[in-house]
């Protein structure tokens, strides 16, 4: 997903849910900031870089796929924008390298997005911001892995877009370009995607990389043939699931405004949804690539406030310029605090279940804020896997 969900849609999601048009903005801005906060963010303000949620395409570029480096793509990617759907999947015939790959697969309502909603809870806006960004990316990157793995996030030719037309649909097969310079063209079909690398690790082959930002968009329905799946087709109906991932955002910020809450798996506030369905429904299947003015329009007749542009800079000087020791009571510092947690959480679950693609993990709740101590047990484990 991108800017006009991540930010105005969830700020629509916190206004449906009961947040004040403050809190709501908070909520938003925390969500999109999850796609912001690389280590070159974290380095300018003075922050540790172990709390990055994201990272640029130059940081993406100078990245190390040794055991080590793979690892630290992996915690970042499976923790805040492919949450693995279940750890413990299981599939014949395969090995175990292959396996722990599969079990990264970005799903929909698994039992890490109870956890995720459930560390936010009691811990303020910029923890909630969080868990929705997550919780919106399992609807938009289902069936991709936060991992760089040919077998796993490939995608052949035979990849169709699904046009509505009438009662029907149309289908034309997407023209994939290499040229980032390129912008996406919903009218023509063009969509700039990932070089093939044949290289399992690849960078190029990490998340939905192979078919660019043709999942994130909302207008989004195609059938395709993923390496995961033996190259037989899947359908995905992004208008459909953008629906679902908004209501259980709803659903879920109104769990965690309740004092006796938990957050539950294939629910949905339908209901408080219902008078608004229809102009979401309207947004999601606008085929343009940005719907960040349909959505903001639609957040300020809910609430009645109006709702600003996305700032990046708008708290980092408050970050910056506070006392020692007090940085982690700015808002930016809450969100590096919920950041950590949400990374230690689910790099703790993936090593608990046995597989080490995420690397050995801190458990930050139990052990509390270790910075570059985590990242030198992935170091030992690595080098102890080198000398094998």
């Amino acid at each position: 997903m991108q800017l006009d969900f991540h930010y105005y849609a969830t700020y629509c999601a916190a206004a449906l849910a009961g947040y004040t048009h403050e809190e709501s903005l908070e909520i938003a801005y925390s969500a999109q900031f999850v796609d912001c906060c690389t280590r070159t963010l974290l380095s300018k303000i003075g922050g540790p870089p172990s709390a990055a949620t994201t990272q640029l395409s130059l940081e993406m570029m100078e990245a190390d796929t040794d055991p080590v480096g793979l690892q630290d793509i992996t915690r970042i990617w499976a923790s805040f924008h492919f949450l693995p759907g279940n750890l413990n999947a299981v599939k014949k015939k395969c090995g175990k390298r292959y396996l722990d790959k599969y079990r990264l697969i970005c799903d929909t309502n698994g039992e890490l997005l109870v956890d995720t909603v459930e560390l936010a809870r009691g811990k303020g806006t910029a923890a909630a911001g969080v868990a929705m960004h997550v919780l919106a990316d399992t609807w938009a990157h289902r069936y991709f892995a936060g991992t760089p793995s040919l077998v796993i996030n490939n995608t052949s030719y035979y990849f169709y877009e699904l046009i509505p037309d009438g009662n029907g649909f149309t289908e034309r097969m997407i023209n994939f370009n290499h040229n980032p310079a390129s912008p996406d063209d919903p009218e023509k079909g063009i969509y700039t995607n990932s070089l093939y690398q044949g290289d399992e690790s690849a960078i190029m082959n990490l998340g939905h990389g192979r078919c660019g930002h043709f999942p994130d968009y909302s207008f989004a329905r195609y059938r395709y043939m993923p390496a995961w799946a033996g190259y037989r087709e899947v359908i995905k109906d992004n208008p459909k699931d953008y629906m679902h991932a908004f209501c259980q955002m709803v659903y879920a910020l109104k769990s965690l405004r309740d004092p006796d809450g938990r957050f539950e798996t294939k629910k949905y506030a339908t209901d408080e949804v219902m008078p608004w369905s229809q102009e979401i429904g309207c947004i999601l299947q606008i085929r343009q690539t940005d719907a960040s003015a349909q959505w903001k329009a639609l957040g300020e007749k809910i609430s009645g406030q109006t709702i600003p542009d996305f700032d990046i800079e708008k708290y980092q000087s408050e970050y910056m310029n506070a006392p020692d020791k007090k940085h982690y009571t700015t808002f930016l510092g809450e969100f590096i605090l919920a950041a950590l947690a949400q990374k230690s959480m689910v790099t703790n679950r993936i090593f608990k279940s046995g597989n080490k693609l995420a690397g050995y993990s801190v458990d930050y709740n139990k052990k509390g804020f270790r910075g570059m101590k985590d990242f030198k047990r992935l170091a030992k484990q690595a080098e102890g896997e080198k000398a094998k």
